[in-house]
């Protein structure tokens, strides 16, 4: 009951803020366990998940900082929430994280790691990529438009709503890592950028920020 009831709020919450578009639930795999990837704008971002896809065992890694806040952690058990150390290895965190895959859960996470505080892409870090190639998991590419705190909390105070738009890309799989430590490291940063520059070619061209000149990028938005 509390699960459905958080769910029912977010929604009156963001009907209430904004006027959402969604685009691309097709792409959506059916069954089974994948990784949402998506870019990282405001603190809107974490509750369209719930907004936008009708899965039950959505979990998504939390900043251990928001732990301490009593709604939030309260929140987070109903929500799937799992709270990670961003600055530490979290081995717990982790073990969490991997065994809730092992059981076909979807993995939501922002592969930055954090919000953009510029408003455009940063660069990301390689835990999603290393994840979904251990898993074998399938990797959906999310872009957000409009989700900044910036244009949402200035439409607040003006009473007016945001218009957000969610864009949700066709699933793709990374190959194994290499077995050699340098070429894995290799490869987990070229696994990377492929995720960042499929998120960037949905977005407008302000929002891709370090990924704007990428090669990977350029080929994609010419395909």
């Amino acid at each position: 009951m509390a699960r459905y009831l958080l769910r029912l709020l977010i929604r009156v919450v963001i009907n209430t803020l904004t006027r959402i578009e969604i685009r691309g639930l097709e792409n959506l795999p059916t069954e089974g366990g994948y990784v949402i990837a998506s870019n990282h704008l405001g603190i809107l971002d974490a509750t369209l998940v719930y907004y936008v896809f009708d899965r039950k065992d959505l979990f998504i890694p939390v900043a251990e900082k928001w732990a301490n806040h009593a709604f939030l952690r309260w929140a987070g058990k109903y929500l799937n929430f799992v709270f990670i150390d961003r600055f530490n290895p979290d081995l717990h965190a982790m073990r969490e994280i991997l065994r809730r895959m092992q059981n076909g859960q979807v993995l939501v996470i922002a592969p930055e790691g954090t919000r953009s505080r510029v408003e455009s892409m940063q660069e990301a870090k390689p835990g999603v990529s290393y994840l979904a190639v251990k898993m074998g998991f399938p990797i959906v590419p999310v872009a957000l438009v409009g989700t900044e705190d910036r244009v949402v909390f200035g439409n607040l105070k003006r009473l007016r709503r945001s218009d957000i738009i969610v864009t949700a890309g066709k699933p793709f799989t990374l190959p194994p890592l290499p077995l050699s430590a340098q070429a894995r490291d290799a490869a987990l940063k070229e696994y990377t950028d492929e995720i960042m520059c499929r998120i960037a070619a949905m977005l407008p061209e302000k929002y891709r920020g370090v990924y704007a000149e990428h090669p990977r990028l350029r080929e994609l938005l010419k395909d």
